[in-house]
């Protein structure tokens, strides 16, 4: 999965850059999805890779705290990522006749550059939090790596306010970015219903299919691991605990390994690239 995610993920942004046809505000935020997916999988795969081959589970704290900030920087970024992505399709199907002029250069780098921006930010501040935590003789992580709610169970430290503020980056991240990405799916299958040609109608919907896809799946499991309290009851949060590695192992692995799968196999325009250079070669 860690190979067919990296590959796949090169190659689409190789056929990207090397496409004139495809050097759309769409692409180029499919690039940078890509280049996302890889720095999160890469910060996360290769040491429970290297866990599961040697047996060797330790980590530094500097190591943990590297894994951890990189997490928060790829899940918030690309929460809103994703919404910048939906806001793209809501200008081009919507509003066709003001695309050039809404998603224009400049438009396109600011809606790129926040989401990285922000999660940079956002990250910096968990960091602060835990750093300042301390953790008991017990150092164990009840995960495969170094997940914030993972990481704030080994410490003996108060962790309310920490908790407080998990609940409450999570609500105005992830719920809102997710409910701007809704609304914006709204107005759009609105539009599609309004289209009389079934063959231009089907053809739009799979275009957006493939982000609704990614969408669904990825928010769905960070959201359902970040808006789960964790219970005082030990069964309960051993059972707790091995759903939240599940659905992490979702958001984490499985969604960047699918991500080149499904917007390459259901975009025409990539496989008809990809069609041309073949014959060429």
């Amino acid at each position: 999965m860690y190979l067919l995610c990296i590959f796949g993920n090169l190659i689409i942004i190789v056929v990207v850059w090397a496409a004139p046809r495809l050097h759309t505000p769409m692409y180029f935020f499919l690039c940078n999805l890509s280049t996302l997916d890889m720095a999160y999988v890469s910060s996360i795969i290769p040491k429970l890779l290297d866990s599961q081959i040697t047996g060797n589970n330790r980590i530094s704290f500097t190591s943990c705290c590297t894994q951890l900030f990189m997490s928060v920087v790829c899940l918030t970024t690309e929460f809103l990522l994703l919404s910048s992505m939906a806001f793209d399709r809501y200008v081009a199907i919507c509003v066709p006749l003001k695309y050039p002029i809404i998603m224009n250069k400049n438009a396109c780098i600011i809606l790129s550059i926040t989401p990285w921006t922000f999660g940079t930010f956002n990250s910096l501040l968990y960091i602060f939090l835990i750093s300042n935590l301390s953790f008991c003789n017990s150092k164990d992580i009840s995960h495969f790596y170094c997940e914030t709610k993972a990481v704030l169970r080994a410490s003996c430290s108060d962790i309310k306010h920490v908790n407080i503020v998990i609940v409450s980056e999570g609500f105005a991240i992830g719920f809102i970015a997710f409910g701007m990405i809704l609304t914006s799916y709204v107005f759009i299958i609105s539009s599609i219903l309004k289209i009389k040609t079934s063959s231009r109608r089907l053809k739009i919907f799979s275009s957006c299919s493939s982000h609704l896809t990614v969408v669904l799946l990825f928010c769905g499991s960070s959201l359902s691991v970040y808006m789960n309290p964790d219970s005082e009851d030990s069964t309960e949060l051993d059972s707790s605990t091995e759903l939240d590695m599940m659905l992490s192992l979702l958001y984490v692995a499985v969604v960047p390994a699918l991500n080149p799968l499904v917007y390459s196999l259901r975009n025409k325009d990539v496989l008809d690239v990809l069609r041309i250079h073949k014959v060429i070669s």
